[in-house]
Parts: structure tokens; C-alpha cells; sequence
């Protein structure tokens, strides 16, 4: 399996605190890596140090299966937007973006301008109209298209929805799905929205108090969450013998005791007439969902901060 990026025991502290604690990466290319975690918990630290704006305090990393001064010197194949962009709010959208061709010394002739601007969905942006006029979605998307500059294979986002309207917010997850889907780039991006995480992302880490405390693909987390019958009874093991009567094996206990059938959704009715039949007492029985923000509560206690 090809991984774009690992990281090995990465640590950054500042003076007695571990703002983020031997971490473990890995990232597959031409994937979507979702970073989840409440504020402070580490994510924007690990982003700082894998995009090479923050030296970790121990441990090391790898890009492209490179270490070292080799890694250091394709680091230009790394495109990164950490916080907000860093916009020239008078100047156009293309002018912003010549701005940092110069900068990389990145040939922007030919159309190569008007390319990055149609990637991002800004084609049709006017060239007289600053980025000061933009709304926050459009300056979001000029900052990712800040971040392709150079033709990257690996893109590094920190928040790049946060504050965005609904509007903003799917037009930048289906600009990333285009970069996905259609270049190719690997993404990695962290988001406090984790639904509209969970629409975007192939895999994710979650991040607590600085520590990265699972690691899981997408397939994995629809096995752990997605949708489910819950049935409260007081005889567990007799429901789940009245359920095998019509062929429902697939069966577990939650933490709260509960029941849980994870096949036949649309036959509830067909579960209760049996429980009863047994004459086993039946309290609830109902569909349940278990969203991607559930889950990640369920790790960390405690509500979400987003």
C-alpha cells in the first residue's frame, strides 16, 4: 500500500506541554484524510509540522517515502492553507495568484492562471473586483487554488470550511472532491463540521488532548456507525433466540445494554411481533442513526466544541 505521508512518534512541546504526543500517521495518495479534534486538541500543531512550518520537538515524518534533506527538497510538491488564507484583499483573484507564481518562481503563462481559477469554480470571477468583495467561501476557494500554485500532489487544509454557509461549505467539498477525483491530489484536511466531513473524507484521525487516539478508513466507520435497530428489553439473550427464529443473527449488546440488530432495518415490525410472540416484555424498538460527530464523542466524552 502506497502511503504519501507517515509520521513516527511525532511530538511538538512547548515548555512542559505536549501540544501534540507521538503521533502516527499514515495517509494513502489519492485520499481524503480527515483530522477531527475539538480546539487545542493538536490538529493545527501536526499540520504546522508536516507542512514544514514547525519544526516537531522529536519524532520524524515522511513525504513521497522521502526523509530528511531528499523530503525537505520536494516539499514544493506540498501545498498547504493553514487558518485563513493570506489574501491581498485589493487585487483580483488572478492577481493574487500571479503574485505567488512570482513567489515560486512558477511559470503562470499560457492560461495556467485561468486554469487554477476554473479548478477552484472562480472562472467567471470579474478581474476588476478585489478579493475584499469576495465572499468567504470564494476567498476560502482562491486559497485553496493559492495552495495548487506549484502543481502539488499533496494538499494541506486546516479548517477550510469553518465559518462558511451552507453554500460555501459545498462549494468547497466539491472543489476538493475534484481535486480527488479528477487530479488525483491527496488531501488533508481538518474540519470542526463533521458531518460535512463525513460526506468528504476517505479516511480519519482522531486527535484528543494532543494524542491521535484512532485511526479508521470510511468503510470502517459505516461498520461502527450508519444505521441500526435499538430494542430495550430486559431478556437480551431471549430476544436475541426469538430473533433467530426469523433469521436475524447479526446481533450485539451496546453500552447501554441495548440491543442492537444491524441487518433487516425494514423489518422492525417482523422483530417485535417475534419478541412478543416469545413473550419476552419489549419497551422500545426503533431505528437509530450514528453520525461520524457521535462516534467521535462517544472516543472523547463531553460535547462537541465546534
Amino acid at each position: 500500500m502506497a502511503y504519501i505521508m507517515e509520521t513516527q512518534g511525532l511530538t511538538k512541546t512547548y515548555g512542559k506541554k505536549d501540544a501534540a504526543k507521538d503521533i502516527n500517521i499514515k495517509i494513502k495518495e489519492g485520499e481524503i484524510y480527515g483530522l477531527i479534534g475539538r480546539n487545542g486538541a493538536g490538529k493545527t500543531t501536526i499540520m504546522r509540522m508536516i507542512s514544514g512550518l514547525s519544526n516537531p520537538t522529536s519524532g520524524t515524518y515522511s513525504l513521497f517515502g522521502k526523509t530528511g534533506m531528499e523530503m525537505k527538497r520536494m516539499m514544493n510538491k506540498v501545498g498547504v492553507l493553514i487558518e485563513h488564507p493570506g489574501l491581498y484583499l485589493r487585487r483580483s483573484a488572478k492577481e493574487n495568484l500571479k503574485i505567488k507564481c512570482l513567489a515560486m518562481g512558477v511559470d503562470y503563462k499560457n492560461g495556467y492562471l485561468d486554469e487554477l481559477l476554473k479548478t477552484v469554480g472562480l472562472e467567471n470571477v470579474s478581474e476588476k473586483k478585489g478579493a475584499g468583495e469576495f465572499s468567504l467561501g470564494m476567498r476560502q476557494r482562491l486559497g485553496i487554488a493559492l495552495a495548487l500554485v506549484g502543481e502539488p500532489s499533496m494538499i494541506i487544509l486546516d479548517e477550510p470550511i469553518n465559518g462558511l454557509d451552507p453554500q460555501g461549505i459545498v462549494e468547497v467539498r466539491h472543489t476538493l472532491e475534484r481535486l480527488r477525483d479528477e487530479k488525483g491530489i491527496t488531501i488533508m484536511i481538518s474540519s470542526h463540521i463533521l458531518d460535512e466531513l463525513a460526506k468528504l473524507a476517505d479516511s480519519y484521525g482522531i486527535i484528543h488532548e494532543g494524542r491521535l487516539i484512532e485511526q479508521f478508513s470510511n468503510e470502517e466507520l459505516m461498520q461502527r456507525c450508519g444505521q441500526f435497530i435499538s430494542i430495550k428489553t430486559p431478556d437480551n439473550e431471549g430476544a436475541v433466540r426469538a430473533l433467530s427464529t426469523i433469521g436475524i443473527t447479526k446481533t450485539s449488546v451496546d453500552e447501554e445494554g441495548l440491543l442492537r440488530v444491524s441487518e433487516r432495518l425494514e423489518d422492525s415490525d417482523k422483530m417485535a411481533a417475534a419478541i412478543v410472540k416469545a413473550d419476552i416484555p419489549l419497551k422500545e424498538i426503533y431505528v437509530k442513526n450514528i453520525s461520524l460527530e457521535d462516534y467521535y464523542l462517544s472516543l472523547t466524552g463531553g460535547a462537541h466544541n465546534g
